[in-house]
């Protein structure tokens, strides 16, 4: 079934338009920036207050470049502060690319006639699964293309058997969604299956855009899908994750259209996005996509140091479309979360693990590193490799979420269990090299823990990690 966009049915409050193209445009014009201006903003930042759309329109038009680097070093120190130096690990897992949509930017669109269409059995669901299991992984977002066959009982099924699958020592503890939008009463039936967040990019804020590269299909609606997250919340998902795809139109009118989507969830659920995720427009497929508001490699960071300072508690997401030195170095802005040994392809952990065909992809992918590798070098830059699923687990999410990650306090949770969960790892998958430069890691993170009775119950939890135990956490 597909879903018709006149039936909205969520409050007249939610329903409110909050994308004003004239506004957005009148703050990137007439904002005017300052060093002073610029050094109390990024402390207002610091000290865990989320900005608003002019504040932030003040960061995206400083162009003096000590300025962007004191705005990149505020990113940093700001994410040390609430999320300490801990990186969340995930995998896509692509369960279809059939799709009904005519989007240009996209290698499934229903006019590539070179993409091979192609849905997951069950039976094949649970080989991938295994397949990731067999590496590490703990944490998956179930990828889906937008056709009637993906409804919401399709969905809930998928992730019920993603569940059900245990390797060895391996289990999938959380399983988010990335998939077309649902009417209240489907995000009902997918959040009984246990779902973590669900994702809903607008791709672009900007509606005269969004038609332009939205050419047919049911995505062509803005407000079907500008509204999407909304009936998620009123079903009673209140991990929800937003993203806009930068390369479609200005990438200073996205920024301000992400913060405007984190002011109306605040205003209406009293509860901002779990996530915010900024994919670069790459190569994909056949695409259609005009190359004039691509984004550069120095935006591209400016935006991501802005967004963390704009939105402290979020977490942010950075995706394998970014090749390995460009994630390496933006990192430290703010991301607290990336994939690792990614691979986008239908089948493509068992089938394809070995190469893949870019005709065959939604879009590249050009950081191809093993989740090993990533692993090692996060490990050797200091920063913990974490599978952590407390919050969702432990009933830490929406409103209680924010309890803990608006003052700052989640930190107190993310850094314990990121070491418990790098120690499941080292026990369970690692190789003797990267065993040994993990508890390495954990031995110097514990020798400056200034908490001795979270620490001591830290040292019994590890110990009980090295005798076989899984799944402890804070």
């Amino acid at each position: 079934m597909i879903y018709s966009p006149q039936q909205y049915n969520i409050s007249d409050e939610a329903q409110k338009p909050f994308i004003d193209a004239r506004e957005i445009w009148n703050l990137i014009r007439n904002t005017k920036s300052d060093k002073i201006l610029v050094r109390e903003i990024i402390q207002k930042s610091l000290d865990k207050n989320r900005l608003n759309l002019q504040e932030t329109a003040v960061l995206l038009n400083t162009t003096d470049q000590g300025l962007i680097e004191e705005i990149k070093q505020g990113a940093k120190e700001l994410k040390n502060r609430i999320y300490g130096d801990r990186i969340v690990l995930f995998a896509p897992l692509y369960v279809g690319n059939l799709c009904i949509n005519n989007c240009v930017y996209c290698g499934f669109r229903s006019t590539n006639t070179d993409q091979k269409r192609t849905t997951l059995t069950i039976e094949d669901l649970i080989r991938e699964v295994v397949a990731l299991q067999d590496t590490g992984q703990k944490r998956l977002i179930l990828v889906y293309g937008e056709h009637p066959r993906y409804n919401a009982g399709f969905i809930a099924e998928t992730v019920k058997a993603v569940y059900s699958v245990k390797s060895g020592p391996g289990e999938i503890r959380r399983v988010n969604i990335n998939a077309a939008p649902l009417d209240v009463e489907g995000f009902k039936t997918v959040k009984e299956s246990g779902i973590g967040t669900y994702q809903v990019f607008q791709e672009t804020y900007h509606e005269e855009t969004y038609k332009k590269v939205h050419l047919s299909g049911i995505k062509r609606d803005f407000n079907w899908r500008l509204t999407a997250l909304d009936r998620a919340q009123e079903a009673g998902i209140d991990d929800v994750g937003i993203g806009a795809l930068f390369g479609l139109y200005d990438w200073r009118f996205e920024v301000l259209g992400l913060v405007r989507h984190v002011n109306h969830f605040e205003a209406v659920y009293n509860v901002g996005p779990h996530t915010i995720s900024f994919p670069r427009v790459k190569d994909s497929s056949n695409s259609d996509l005009s190359q004039e508001y691509m984004v550069s490699d120095e935006d591209f960071t400016r935006l991501v140091a802005i967004l963390r300072l704009a939105v402290p508690y979020t977490g942010m997401i950075l995706t394998a479309r970014e090749p390995a030195a460009i994630r390496d170095e933006i990192l430290s802005f703010g991301v607290s979360q990336i994939d690792g040994g990614t691979n986008i392809q239908i089948k493509g952990y068992t089938e394809h693990a070995d190469g893949q065909d870019l005709n065959q992809e939604q879009f590249q992918i050009n950081d191809n590193r093993s989740l090993n590798e990533i692993i090692d070098e996060l490990i050797s830059k200091g920063l913990i490799p974490s599978f952590c699923t407390s919050c969702y687990r432990a009933g830490r999410t929406g409103e209680h979420f924010m309890e803990f990650s608006v003052p700052g306090f989640i930190k107190r949770f993310c850094q314990p269990n990121a070491l418990l969960t790098l120690a499941e790892y080292l026990e369970d998958y690692a190789p003797v090299e990267t065993k040994e430069k993990g508890y390495q890691l954990i031995s110097e993170k514990l020798s400056i823990y200034d908490d001795f009775n979270l620490k001591e119950k830290l040292v019994e939890k590890l110990e009980k990690v090295k005798n076989g135990e899984r799944d402890l956490y804070f």
